[in-house]
C-alpha cells in the first residue's frame, strides 16, 4: 500500500473517528472540572488540526484553512452557539449570555491572518524577493559564509552559528526571515536529490529557536520568567550576565548536537561536493541594488536596536515593503512570488492559540493538573514538558504567560521541597527554557514555517528532528540549572 493510500484509507478515517469521539463524548468524560461545550469543541478541533498536520493527509495550509472555518462555525460568537439576550436593569444595555460557555469573537479568529507575526513574515518574504531580484542574496551569502569555507558540513555549521548568535539579540522570526534571503543561492549549489538541502533548510528553525535561549532578551519567555521572579514577595533578580553564563554553553552544545544530528539524518550526497557561490552575472550593481542594500541593512539595525528605538520588529518588517513598493522595485507580478500558503498555514496555528486562550480551555487544562499532590522532581519535569508541549501549538510567549504565574504560586507553596533543586527560580527558568525547544510542527514557531516555505522539509522530518532536539535540549537545560542554580 503506497503512502497516498495509507493516508486516505487509514489515517484519514482514524483522524475522523478521534475528532468525532472527542466532539460527542459527555463533557464529564474529560475529567476537567467545569468543561464547557465550547471548550470540548475546541479540544476536538485542536485534535483535528494536530493530527492533520502530523499525518499530512492534506497540505498544511489546507488544514489551517479548514481549522479556521471550523473554529468560526463551532466556537465563535457568529457560529452555531446558543445564546440568550437580556437587559441589564441597572444600565439598560443588552446583555448576551452564551449557554455553552465562553465563545471567541469571530473577528479575533479572522484576525489570525493579520496577526503582527504574519506581517513580519510578509516583510521577510518581500525582503528576500527584492534581494534575489537585484542579486544581493548572492553577495550576502558569499560574504557571510566565506569564513566557513566550501565544505558543506562547515557551511552547515556556519548557518547554525550565525542564526543562533543573531537570535540571541533580535527576534528569531526576523532572523529566520533574513536568513531566508541568502539560503536560496546556497541551495542552488547542491544536488537536488541530496539530504544536504534539507539539513540547510532545517538549520534555520533549529538555530533560531535554540539561539533565543542564550540571553534574557532572546525570546519573550525568558523575560517573562525573569520579570515574575523579580516581582515576587521574596524577589530574585537575574542579571544579563548570570543568565548568559548558564545558557550560552547550552546553546553551543545544542548547536553542535544539531550539527551532528542533521548530518546523520540528512547527509550530503557526496563527500566531494563543494558549496561555491558564484557571482550572478545577470545582475548589475545599479541604483536598485543600493536601495535594497541600504534598506536591508537599515531593517537589520532596527530589528537589533528595538530596545532603543521602541520600534516593534513586526512594524519594522513592513518598512522594506513600503520602500520597495514606492520606488518600483517590488511590482505587482512579485506578489505571485510570496508564499501565501505559508501565511495561511501560520494563521491556522494562531487561530488555534486564540481559541485555546479565549475559551478558557488552556487555563482549565493547566489548572486541572494536580501539581500540589506531586513530588518536587515530578513537578519540575511535568512543568517543563507542559511548557514545551503547549509551545508547539500556541505562541511560546502565550504559553509562558499562562504557566509562569500559576507555577510561581505552586513553587512558592512547595519552596521547601523545591529547595534542593534551586527553588521556585529553577522551576520558572526551566519552564521558560523548555519553550525554546518547541519545534515539532510547521506551525510550532514562525522560524519553522519560514523553513517550510523552502518546500524542502516534510512535516514528519521536522517532527522527528524537533522531538530529538527538544527532549535533549530540555534535559541539558535542566541539568545546567540544577547544577548551577541562580
Amino acid at each position: 500500500m503506497n503512502n497516498l493510500n495509507v493516508k486516505l484509507h487509514i489515517l484519514a478515517p482514524l483522524t475522523a473517528l478521534v475528532v468525532l469521539f472527542l466532539w460527542f463524548m459527555p463533557t464529564e468524560w474529560f475529567g476537567i472540572e467545569g468543561l464547557t461545550i465550547v471548550q470540548q469543541r475546541t479540544i476536538a478541533i485542536f485534535a483535528y488540526a494536530a493530527l492533520m498536520w502530523m499525518f499530512e493527509i492534506i497540505p498544511a495550509w489546507a488544514t489551517s484553512v479548514t481549522t479556521i472555518v471550523l473554529l468560526l462555525l463551532a466556537v465563535s460568537n457568529k457560529g452555531f452557539v446558543t445564546a440568550e439576550t437580556s437587559i441589564d436593569p441597572e444600565t439598560g444595555e443588552k446583555v448576551v449570555t452564551y449557554l455553552q460557555g465562553s465563545v471567541v469573537d469571530f473577528k479575533a479568529i479572522m484576525a489570525s491572518f493579520a496577526d503582527p507575526i504574519i506581517m513580519l513574515f510578509l516583510g521577510g518574504f518581500v525582503l528576500a524577493i527584492a534581494a534575489s531580484k537585484v542579486g544581493l542574496d548572492v553577495v550576502l551569502a558569499r560574504v557571510m559564509l566565506k569564513p566557513f569555507g566550501t565544505n558543506p558540513k562547515w557551511v552547515l555549521l556556519g548557518f547554525l552559528t550565525l542564526i543562533s548568535v543573531m537570535s540571541m539579540f533580535m527576534s528569531n522570526t526576523a532572523t529566520a526571515a533574513m536568513m531566508l534571503a541568502f539560503l536560496a543561492p546556497v541551495l542552488r549549489t547542491l544536488p537536488a536529490d541530496g539530504g544536504g538541502r534539507v539539513s540547510l533548510a532545517m538549520a534555520i528553525p533549529i538555530a533560531a529557536n535554540i539561539g533565543g535561549l542564550g540571553t534574557p532578551i532572546g525570546t519573550p519567555p525568558n523575560a517573562i520568567a525573569i520579570g515574575q521572579l523579580a516581582s515576587m514577595e521574596d524577589p530574585v533578580n537575574i542579571g544579563f550576565g548570570a543568565w548568559m553564563i548558564r545558557f550560552v554553553p547550552v546553546v553551543i552544545i545544542m548547536i553542535l548536537f544539531a550539527w551532528w544530528l542533521l548530518q546523520f539524518l540528512f547527509p550530503f550526497k557526496a563527500k566531494d561536493v563543494k558549496i561555491v557561490i558564484q557571482p550572478d552575472e545577470h545582475h548589475t550593481i545599479g541604483w536598485e541594488f543600493w536601495v535594497v542594500t541600504v534598506t536591508f541593512i537599515a531593517t537589520i539595525l532596527l530589528w537589533m536596536t528595538g530596545e532603543l528605538t521602541h520600534l516593534n520588529s513586526n512594524v519594522v518588517a513592513l518598512i522594506p515593503f513600503a520602500v520597495f513598493a514606492l520606488v518600483g522595485i517590488f511590482k505587482r507580478d512579485d506578489f505571485a512570488k510570496i508564499d501565501w500558503h505559508v501565511l495561511w498555514m501560520v494563521a491556522g496555528g494562531f487561530a488555534i492559540g486564540t481559541a485555546l486562550n479565549k475559551t478558557g480551555l488552556a487555563a482549565a487544562l493547566v489548572e486541572a493538573i494536580p501539581f500540589g499532590s506531586w513530588s518536587a522532581i515530578v513537578v519540575l519535569i511535568a512543568a517543563g514538558l507542559l511548557g514545551w508541549l503547549l509551545s508547539n501549538f500556541i505562541a511560546n510567549s502565550s504559553a509562558a504567560n499562562l504557566l509562569v504565574p500559576i507555577l510561581a504560586v505552586v513553587g512558592t507553596a512547595m519552596s521547601e521541597q523545591l529547595g534542593a533543586f534551586g527553588g521556585v527560580t529553577t522551576l520558572l527558568v526551566c519552564v521558560a527554557a523548555s519553550t525554546s525547544f518547541a519545534m515539532l510542527l510547521p506551525i510550532s514557531t514562525p522560524p519553522n514555517a519560514i523553513a517550510c516555505s523552502t518546500g524542502l522539509i516534510e512535516t514528519k522530518d521536522m517532527t522527528k528532528v524537533g522531538l530529538i532536539v527538544g527532549l535533549v535540549g530540555i534535559a541539558l537545560a535542566y541539568a545546567v540549572i540544577m547544577l548551577f542554580p541562580f
